[in-house]
């Protein structure tokens, strides 16, 4: 059975719940290995002061046993501590829906009456019980080799130079700086742009990359659709609040070019190992991935609730009316690399599930360990003559 998860809560209300189903018995697992990825999320310049409230820490209620998973469902817990400055207060109405944000759309699906019930699930605070699910996951992957890890490329109209950086050089220097940039020159010219967007009251986005290391050949599918782990992967990106795009490998760059310029050509050694000259393709051909490592590109747009206001219509009079600023980051940027990771992580978790089945880790490593690789003793062809043989 393939994993599956729930989130619940609200920003602002006394703290949010997680279930994660489907994970195997026997895998380590305490609470630090969640929280350290907990502490990442809360780190970056631009953040605004919730950050400096809450002190995010995970509460394994179920699944997890003297150090260990039982195949049980996990449930987690995080409490929300600025929950006691809104426990006992009267709440002013929202009215005025903020542009790009849920507040309109979700009154329109659900018939709200108060914008608050909008905001409170859309708001990006969701994205705590993903980092700590998404940490599960990553420790999962690490019993078979895998990683996975991301920083910033862009942010705004400021672009890091990482073409002469490699993928390992990348992510060993992208918590170097609190923009999450491995060029540490690009990275202060992003500081010098977010400082400019607090004096101008207003936000910024970016592109932020995830980088699966480890991952083997022949996971996800080509028969269906919905088993492509192409789409997979961009569909968990754009779930993230406020992503609005995602990419496999150099997708929008390869559009513009020959199909010479494109794709990843296949060597052989002398022992039989196949290989690519690149990874143009970011780790997937067909929905299924080559072996190499896994890149996806994810833009996000400036997030919606800017201190200098948006025009609006408050909707309980019908009049023009700007939006009121509340409480929120400038750059939420640099924060989002964790949740990023968490959803790689989870999908990734999902497809070698699947894979290798069993209901714990010692029945999966031997499974693991008789996959087929990149060699040409692994693929044994008839090269014979055939029908289809279809009676119609």
């Amino acid at each position: 059975m393939p994993i599956r998860f729930f989130t619940a809560g609200e920003s602002h209300g006394p703290g949010l719940t997680a279930i994660l189903e489907g994970m195997p018995a026997g895998l380590c697992l305490g609470a630090e290995d969640i929280n350290i990825d907990l502490r990442r999320r809360q780190k970056g310049y631009g953040s605004g002061g919730r950050m400096q409230i809450e002190k995010d820490g995970i509460i394994i209620t179920s699944g997890v046993m003297n150090g260990k998973t039982t195949g049980a469902p996990i449930a987690l817990q995080v409490q929300n501590r600025d929950f006691k400055s809104w426990k006992e207060r009267d709440i002013t109405p929202v009215t005025t829906p903020r542009p790009g944000h849920a507040d309109l759309t979700g009154a329109l699906k659900y018939g709200y009456r108060e914008l608050r019930l909008s905001l409170e699930r859309a708001s990006a605070r969701e994205t705590t019980m993903r980092v700590a699910i998404g940490a599960i996951c990553k420790r999962y992957l690490k019993e078979f080799g895998i990683s996975v890890a991301g920083y910033v490329s862009q942010l705004g109209d400021v672009q890091a130079d990482l073409s002469a950086m490699s993928l390992e050089e990348r992510i060993a220097h992208s918590e170097d700086n609190d923009v999450r940039c491995p060029d540490a020159a690009a990275a202060e010219r992003m500081h010098a742009a977010i400082h400019q967007i607090k004096v101008d009251k207003d936000t910024l986005g970016g592109v932020f990359e995830v980088v699966a290391q480890g991952v083997p050949p022949g996971l996800g599918s080509h028969v269906h659709y919905d088993r492509k782990l192409d789409s997979k992967l961009v569909g968990a990106m754009v779930s993230i609040q406020a992503m609005k795009g995602a990419e496999i490998g150099s997708a929008f760059a390869n559009a513009g070019k020959r199909g010479s310029q494109v794709h990843d050509e296949i060597t052989v050694d002398d022992a039989g190992n196949l290989a690519r000259r690149t990874n143009r393709a970011g780790g997937l051909e067909g929905g299924i991935t080559t072996g190499m490592p896994i890149v996806v590109r994810v833009a996000m747009k400036p997030i919606s609730t800017m201190l200098r206001g948006a025009d609006s219509v408050d909707l309980a009079t019908g009049e023009a009316n700007p939006t009121v600023y509340e409480r929120s980051d400038f750059c939420a940027l640099p924060r989002a690399v964790p949740v990023g990771e968490a959803m790689m992580a989870i999908v990734l978790t999902e497809v070698l599930l699947e894979k290798l089945g069993g209901d714990s880790i010692e029945e999966m490593k031997p499974r693991y360990a008789a996959l087929r690789r990149n060699r040409l003793s692994d693929l044994p062809m008839d090269n014979v003559e055939w029908r289809f043989g279809y009676e119609v």
